[in-house]
């Protein structure tokens, strides 16, 4: 007997992507997608070369098409660096597309791995999954960053709506200068990931864990902490205490060791919390997979 396709109502936003990673998809989908789904697609090439040609628009366009479809499949991309930018002949150096589809769409980006019983963990004590919350709005993927030349000082300035200035001192520069970085958040995207981490937490029925470097950062993280608290105090201890879940907050380091546990927890971390974290579960994962 013929087997009927399965009949997917809405649309799906595809994102093509780079180099091998167009070749895999497309066997994917050949193989495990068409036979099975009778789907409509709205397709957007997010390959380098395309991106160039459209200064980039192609990009905006595929994330205002996920805020509209609600859903998105996207494929590895290439964020040009010096090399990239001279072998792909580009006109610019253009921005993560990652972070630019983050900023429209808003959010949180949960990450969580796939168990499978028939596929071997890298790492064994991993019994359950670690699912990761990071926040997808603003901090370095739409920071300004710059070269300065020479000395001179470097002075940081808000204008309020109705035209007052305050500004903050940064840096004076005495040699031949250096590189500079501003970056910023609002508090409404933090309550929204707050808020969005909570009830993700709720779902699991696992516990919260929300790093920071705020003993660093007074300002910026204190800010994370001091909402994450609020959240919690005012919309969620209830329920979470009445699942056994919890709110926990820790710096970075010692989220790193917790992270050596069996797993079913749940971390919240921001944009640069996660460079340390990743790159502690991609050590600890090859570590783990070549030592056994």
């Amino acid at each position: 007997m013929e087997n009927k396709k399965i009949k997917v109502l809405n649309p799906i936003v595809e994102l093509d992507g780079d180099e091998m990673t167009r070749i895999i998809w497309s066997f994917i989908k050949e193989k495990l997608i068409f036979p099975y789904l009778d789907l409509k697609i709205e397709y957007y090439d997010l390959g380098i070369n395309h991106r160039d040609s459209t200064n980039d628009q192609v990009t905006i366009d595929a994330a205002n098409a996920i805020k509209k479809h609600k859903v998105g499949i996207k494929c590895a991309t290439i964020t040009p660096d010096e090399q990239r930018v001279k072998e792909f002949n580009l006109k610019k150096m253009w921005r993560s597309p990652n972070g630019t589809i983050r900023n429209i769409v808003g959010g949180t980006v949960f990450r969580e791995p796939i168990i499978c019983k028939n596929v071997p963990r890298l790492v064994p004590n991993w019994t359950k999954p670690i699912c990761i919350g990071r926040h997808a709005f603003g901090d370095q993927y739409k920071a300004t960053d710059v070269v300065i030349e020479g000395k001179g000082s470097l002075t940081m300035t808000f204008k309020s709506e109705n035209g007052e200035e305050k500004s903050w001192n940064i840096f004076d520069y005495t040699g031949t200068g250096g590189v500079a970085l501003s970056m910023y958040n609002t508090n409404e995207s933090i309550y929204g990931f707050a808020r969005s981490c909570f009830n993700k937490a709720l779902e699991k029925k696992w516990p919260l864990y929300l790093s920071t470097k705020n003993t660093i950062l007074k300002a910026y993280d204190g800010k994370f902490k001091d909402i994450f608290q609020e959240v919690y105090e005012k919309e969620t201890a209830a329920f979470l205490e009445a699942k056994a879940a919890g709110r926990h907050r820790e710096h970075v380091a010692s989220l790193i060791e917790r992270s050596r546990s069996a797993g079913g927890t749940g971390v919240r971390i921001k944009h640069s919390s996660l460079d340390a974290e990743g790159k502690h579960f991609t050590v600890e994962s090859n570590e783990e997979g070549t030592g056994g």
